[in-house]
């Protein structure tokens, strides 16, 4: 990988799926996520890299999933097993709790809300692409759930696309340690350009951001 840079003005968080039933004590996807969460230090991480973006003044995009009803996919031919057990589960569902931002990773003042994706990518059908690139962004740093899903689909489409592309490995989870290696050892190193930890963003944003 070559060495990683974050122009001011060019780089943005993005922020993938931040809800109750992902984050929070009694969200539906909580108990298959907390172990590795637990183990990476999840909520201190996004707190610690969203705080430093915004003193930063970078921009943040949320990008969340479809908020789920109970007639949505009537009529559809192709449901992907996640799309399937999302549907059951009623993940997210409108009008809930658990569809509901997490208390401090929602959308704060000058923050961008892209609409919803209705599969594991953000970019697929949604405002994404024409969004980052009217406020000019070339670099893109994604954290959020779920590693080997919604953030490696949309990543990988980032990079398709031209930017450049950064994960972060304990700022994101997954509902297994074998996941989270796939996402960052296997998969991650054929198309991201950085796969950092919090530190380090943190670190670079903090210096170079502001020059």
């Amino acid at each position: 990988m070559t060495v990683t840079t974050y122009p001011s003005g060019r780089t943005a968080l993005l922020c993938i799926d931040p809800y109750n039933d992902f984050l929070a004590e009694g969200g539906k996807m909580w108990p298959a996520l907390k172990e590795v969460a637990t183990s990476v230090g999840l909520h201190t991480n996004l707190a610690r890299i969203r705080a430093t973006a915004h003193e930063a003044g970078m921009p943040i995009f949320i990008l969340p999933h479809h908020r789920h009803h109970a007639t949505d996919f009537e009529g559809w031919a192709h449901l992907t097993p996640s799309q399937a057990a999302a549907h059951e589960y009623q993940l997210f569902a409108e009008g809930t709790w658990g569809g509901e931002f997490y208390d401090g990773f929602g959308p704060e003042t000058g923050d961008i809300v892209i609409k919803e994706h209705w599969g594991a990518s953000s970019f697929a059908n949604t405002d994404l692409d024409v969004q980052l690139r009217q406020h000019g962004i070339t670099h893109v740093i994604f954290v959020g759930l779920i590693a080997n899903t919604c953030i490696e689909t949309s990543a990988r489409q980032a990079a398709e696309l031209g930017y450049h592309v950064t994960l972060v490995r304990d700022a994101t989870a997954a509902m297994s340690a074998d996941a989270m290696h796939a996402a960052h050892e296997i998969n991650g190193p054929t198309y991201a350009h950085a796969i950092l930890t919090t530190a380090e963003v943190v670190g670079f944003l903090g210096s170079e951001t502001a020059a």
